[in-house]
């Protein structure tokens, strides 16, 4: 049986008494890239930072690695690794400075060549290693940040509208990233507006209107969902 790695069971989120979340039900697997797709003011970012533990629930749970964000929030940050559709790091040090100062912070070492490694595995090129990341790309400091989460062997990550603003080779090598973590027992939970970039990258894509799931699409036999089927779910939704 596949280990259930984010679950949110009736979840519910309310601001000033209205729903922004409403009875959401998803369970994650590991090894699996879950989208959570919507448009603006859909509740997608509310699901994402109640996961994180910085919006409560109202009712309902949301677990991550079989603990509870509302009692074990510290274990899980320990754990999981966060990329923020702006990936804050320090532009006046390298990237190799600014992966060495994060992960002193979570009192972990890693030799120069476990480092080294782990850029080398997400792609960034090696003449940008000991460069200011006052220098980098957006594409350039997501990869930082993802062998960031490598070093620290977290095996949840929580991405928010990650192919927002990259061109499209970025976008590209971001997938194929994604698709290999996963591939290699990673959990991803992405939130995200883009319809293609999820169709090309999830196993499975929740649909998120008002606070409430409204469709669910999986793979079937093809190695990537339907884009045409859920770009016409998406346009019913948020047609204007």
């Amino acid at each position: 049986m596949q280990k259930e790695m984010v679950v949110a069971s009736s979840l519910s989120v309310r601001f000033s008494e209205q729903n922004v979340l409403d009875d959401v039900n998803f369970k994650i697997g590991e090894g699996e890239v879950f989208a959570l797709l919507g448009g603006n003011g859909a509740g997608k970012s509310t699901a994402l930072k109640t996961f994180l533990g910085t919006i409560p629930p109202a009712s309902g749970s949301a677990m991550v690695m079989g603990m509870s964000v509302e009692k074990d929030i510290d274990s899980i940050r320990s754990k999981v690794a966060y990329l923020p559709e702006s990936v804050m790091l320090y532009g006046h040090l390298t990237g190799v400075e600014n992966i060495k100062y994060f992960l002193s912070l979570a009192d972990i070492s890693r030799a120069e060549s476990e480092i080294e490694q782990a850029l080398t595995r997400v792609a960034l090129q090696k003449n940008a290693w000991h460069r200011n990341m006052a220098h980098y790309s957006k594409g350039m400091r997501q990869k930082t940040a993802i062998a960031l989460a490598l070093l620290r062997e977290a095996p949840v990550l929580f991405l928010d509208e990650p192919t927002s603003g990259l061109d499209p080779n970025a976008i590209d090598e971001f997938n194929q990233l994604i698709a290999t973590l996963a591939n290699e027992g990673s959990t991803v939970f992405m939130v995200t507006h883009d319809v293609y970039g999820a169709c090309q990258i999830a196993h499975r894509i929740g649909l998120l209107d008002n606070g409430k799931i409204v469709g669910m699409f999986e793979r079937g036999d093809n190695a990537h969902i339907d884009t045409e089927e859920v770009h016409s779910a998406f346009s019913a939704r948020y047609r204007k």
